[in-house]
Order: C-alpha cells, then structure tokens, then sequence
C-alpha cells in the first residue's frame, strides 16, 4: 500500500470524506493487543479502510470524517515509535471504501528479503526540491523508478530507469539486471509515496550500491512541492482515482480489473475494453488464446509423458469378463476352456499365486463359482511397458471437440502389452476429470489427425457422420512400387477376424470395404506417394488394400511385401517408421453444425528412402 495524496485538510472541508494515507517503519510489539484496539476504535467513529501492522512498523490507508481520522492519528501517535508519523489527506465526495480491515502483517510492504531494517538502517533521503535542482542544474544522477510496469507506464520522471517488474517483490533479481557501473553512480530511486524505497534503498547498499538516495515522499509529494517539471504523464494511485496529475487532482484514467494495467480515455474507447473483462493491453483474440490454451496443455501432455508412464514396473490390471456360457462354472474350469494354451494346473497355481483379483483386489480361488459379465481382473505386477513416441499435438480444441496430430508409434487403446503408454491414457491424464473419446481410430504407426469429443453427447454426434460416411478423410502413404494407374481402388471386403499375430485379410464372406488411391508421385527410389480415401473405415482397411493390390505401405511391419505377414505389430521409436500418415479430415462440428476442416503437417519421414 503507497501514500496516495499530499493535500492537507482543514475544518472548512467538513461534511466531505477525509482520506488519510501514512506508514512508518517502527518496532512495534503487542500486534493482537493493538489491532484489537484499532478494529474497536474504527468501528466506533465509522472508518473504513485497510490497516497493516507488523514488527516493523505500520501502513494504512483509511477514510471517514475529518473527526475520526484525526482521533486515529492522535491514537497512532501516542504508540513508541510513531510518535512522527506524518500523514498525507485528500477529500471525496463519496466513501472509497467498503470495509475496514485491520490485519497483522509479516512485512508492512511485501519484499521478502529478510534483515532488511529502514528504521535502523535507512538509506539518505532527498527532498523534492532538492532532486528539481539537480535536474534543474543537469547533474549526473540516475532515476530509478522501483515500481510495477502496469504504473510506469501511466508516467514517470523523465530519463528515469524502469526496475522492470510485476510486484515489488521482484525488485531484487531486478537489481542483480543493473550495469555494474550504477554502483559507483548517483541513483535516485522514487515510488509513489516512498514506502518501497524504505526497502529498496538499503538492499540496494548491501548488495554494493555506494550512492543512493530515496525521494522523500515520493512522486506524490514531488508533485505537491514541485509540480510536474521533469515529471511526464500521471501518477498511478492506489486509490479509487487510479491517477492523479501534477496538481494532484483526479484524472480519467482507469484500470483493468484483469491486467491491472492504467486506462486512459482513449483506451477506455477501445472496442477490446470491457468492464471486469479485458483491455486493449490483455485483451486476446480466439486464435491466439487458442494458441495459449494449446501451448499449456502440450505443455502438461509433456510433462505427463517424461518419463513415460509405462516405463516404471507397476502392477497392472487386465480385465476378464466371463462369457454367457460360463455362468455357473468354477473360475479354474473358464480359465482352461478360454485360454487352452496353458493346462489345468498353470491356472490353479496362478490362483493360488494370488493373479487374479476382483474389483475390491480380493483374491479369486480357482473352485470359486463365477458369474455371466462378471469383471474381474488378471494382475501383473512388474509390469514394463515398450517405448511410444508421446510427441502428442494439439491442433485444435473447444468446448466440444479436440483435434490431434497423432504421433507413432503409439497405441490408441489399452491392449496387448500397452496400457499406460497409450493415447487415451494420455488424452485422459492431460484432460482430467474429463475423459475424451476417440470419433475415430488410428493404427499405431499411423501419424496424422485424429478427432476426440469431450462428452458422451458429442461424441454420439460425431460418430453417426463417420457411420454415414459424411466425414471427409484423406490420408498419404509412400508405397513399394509405381502403381501403373494414376487412380485405383480396392473394394476387397475385409476378414471380420484376425489371423496369425493379430492380422487381418481379405475374405470373400468378410466386411464390405472400399478404398480410393491416386498417385501424386512415382519417385526414383522405386516408391510412390499416393493419396488415399478411405470411404468404408476398418481396422487396418488402407494398409490391408494397399498390401493385397500388390503396393504395401513403406515400413509396415505386419503386411510385408509378396503377401507376407510379420509378426510384429506395432513398431518401437527407434524402428523406421511406417509411411502412412492421416492428413486431412473434414465434418461437421457437433455443436454449431458448421463444417470444419484439420490437416496434420506432413511428417519429413514421408520423403526419406525407404
């Protein structure tokens, strides 16, 4: 809190609102006794205001009657220490306060440097008149302004050094900022009312300053004494005047409730000012606080994913619900019948063992009688999961949807030996308490945009435009070969199971699928690049068609040239990547109906060698 004004008030101004700021650096002791005191006696005679006690001494700033504000100071007065303690008045026309608080403080000024005295200690100060004659004279001194930006910027002494900072506790990393050379140099430092010189004067001499002065009452005092020469623009109050001028009367100028930063009229005019809401100095556009909501929340994805969340062993829960046409049965007779690869007594003793648990983590015995849709749970402790890339991007996001750049490798979904190092747990971490859903899927290694909605509704929404096939997808894909048309397609239906390593075919009985190509490049490593629209969306569809055409994708390593089948499904990062990449994607936007388009940058792997 800084002393605001400087103009004296007499009995002839009565009937009008005395407002009387002060402060004074004394030890002060009995700090409960005494606000106790002070609460009482500003509740008797109607003040209203703010108070600061603390060891080092008081700050305050109050208002009421003329008769009240001299009983408090007569108060005040009469405590060890603030015998000379010399108030600055100003009158208004209505109460600037709404309420009175008296509170105990550590620092009367926050500084957050520890033993710093100005009582004992304090630095020499200057008289305003003093400091316009050397002005006046051209002496070689330095200005230091030591307060926040959001006041400099209203006005300040000519030629003055701003400290360059947002709260006064930030004044000194701001000095360690200074020239070497200002320690031996005059430096006159000023603030509103001088109260932050108090502090700043004599931190500035312990860390080597040999010349400093302080401006005895500050601006507000060198405007009463002095006017505005040397002085441009306004001073910034902390009143409900905001800024004063050199004459010390109120000026239009108005403040921000978001930034904080002072208005002048002109920008009061300004379409981006709205009252308690923005200025023209925070206001920001849709893009860029999308570019801010996007920077914080790739930001937070970062910082989730390092290290990976499946890299440290824990004790992993896969779920085993039980078919229909075990109901009834003993747990060990489901086991042997569900996974046969394994005999009877591997899963007796993996009972006993204690692996497989149920939702309250209670041991299931082998004999034990299970349930149809009965969810239990196989544990696997010391689980460790294989490397991802995590390098997620947002490229979109609003109250409805979120749109991704999907990395690769990477999982969408908990499965196989992934759980923690998957997509959806990241989105879910990234975007807790929500759970954002998936519109669509993405193999593993497939790069590019990738549609989330973040509610049950709109996820309802999106998924019947992908179901009547509204939605808009264009992918690329490097291939082995130079198809010899520029446009083909496939519409081989696709096995509704999966083969040996969990890969699929074509099958004449299978799911109707088809799959548009045009090549946009036939390159002179024996690769092409081909556009690819998948209008029928299966697991695997495009690597499936473009493998069974003859053309398999660059870097597969499941769907292999010739017509072989690998038996790996997903890549690790330091593989070669896989060459397909899901590049645009358009639909309409679930909320407000308006068509929407992404594109995902193309990766630089797309151009390498194959």
């Amino acid at each position: 809190m800084e002393s605001c004004s400087c103009i004296p008030w007499s009995a002839s101004d009565a009937g009008e609102i005395v407002n009387v700021s002060a402060y004074r650096f004394a030890a002060l002791s009995d700090l409960k006794a005494l606000r106790a005191r002070l609460v009482e006696q500003s509740r008797a005679s109607g003040l209203k205001g703010t108070i600061l006690i603390s060891t080092e001494g008081i700050n305050l700033f109050v208002a009421g009657s003329g008769e009240a504000v001299d009983a408090l100071m007569d108060s005040l007065r009469s405590l060890p220490g603030l015998e000379t303690l010399t108030p600055k008045y100003s009158q208004s026309v209505e109460q600037p306060f709404r309420r009175m608080l008296v509170r105990i403080k550590k620092e009367i000024i926050a500084f957050g440097v520890p033993g710093i005295d100005p009582a004992r200690h304090p630095s020499p100060k200057l008289a305003p008149a003093t400091l316009k004659q050397w002005l006046d004279e051209g002496r070689a001194i330095t200005l230091l302004d030591t307060r926040n930006d959001y006041e400099v910027k209203l006005g300040t002494f000519r030629g003055a050094i701003p400290a360059g900072i947002d709260t006064f506790r930030d004044f000194p990393d701001a000095v360690k900022r200074l020239p070497e050379s200002m320690k031996t140099e005059a430096v006159v430092m000023f603030c509103t009312g001088g109260i932050r010189c108090e502090k700043a004067g004599p931190y500035m001499e312990r860390e080597g300053f040999e010349n400093i002065y302080q401006l005895d009452g500050g601006i507000l005092k060198y405007f009463e004494e002095c006017g505005g020469a040397h002085y441009d623009g306004e001073c910034f109050v902390f009143d409900q005047r905001v800024g004063v001028d050199p004459e010390l009367k109120e000026t239009e100028t108005a403040q921000c409730y978001v930034c904080q930063a002072p208005l002048t009229g002109k920008d009061q005019n300004d379409a981006r000012y709205v009252v308690s809401k923005s200025c023209p100095y925070c206001f920001q556009s849709d893009e860029e606080k999308q570019i801010l909501l996007i920077a914080e929340r790739e930001e937070k994805i970062r910082r989730l994913t390092m290290p990976l969340p499946g890299s440290q062993p824990y004790s992993n829960l896969r779920p085993v619900s039980i078919p229909a046409p075990f109901d009834g049965q003993r747990f060990g007779e489901f086991l042997t019948s569900a996974f046969p690869q394994h005999p009877r007594e591997y899963w007796v003793e993996r009972c006993e063992l204690g692996d497989f648990v149920d939702a309250s983590d209670a041991p299931i015995p082998a004999g034990r009688l299970v349930c149809a849709g009965e969810r239990l749970f196989r544990k696997l402790p010391g689980t460790v999961e294989p490397d991802v890339n995590p390098s997620i991007k947002i490229l979109y996001e609003d109250e409805a949807i979120i749109v991704i750049n999907k990395p690769a490798p990477l999982p969408m979904h908990a499965g196989g030996r992934f759980h923690r190092n998957t997509l959806q747990w990241m989105m879910s971490e990234a975007y807790a308490p929500f759970h954002p859903r998936p519109a669509h899927r993405l193999d593993a290694n497939t790069t590019g945009v990738l549609v989330f909605s973040r509610s049950h509704r709109f996820a309802k929404s999106l998924q019947s435009q992908f179901a009547g096939r509204t939605v808009e997808k264009t992918c690329l894909a490097v291939v082995l070969g130079h198809p010899p048309e520029d446009n083909f397609l496939s519409e081989a239906p696709i096995a509704t199971e999966p083969g040996p390593h969990g890969t699929r075919d074509t099958s004449q009985n299978g799911l109707p699928a088809r799959t548009e190509f045009r090549v946009l490049e036939r390159q002179t490593n024996g690769t092409s690049l081909v556009e690819v629209r998948p209008i029928t969306g299966h697991t695997n569809q495009i690597r499936i068609h473009l493998w069974h055409l003859g053309w398999p994708v660059c870097g597969d390593p499941a769907y292999l040239p010739a017509g072989k089948v690998g038996e790996c499904m997903t890549l690790t990062p330091p593989d070669p990547p896989m060459k397909l990449h899901a590049w645009k994607i358009a639909f309409d936007h679930p909320l407000h109906r308006r068509r929407m388009a992404f594109e995902a940058p193309v990766p630089a792997s797309m151009k390498d060698q194959p």
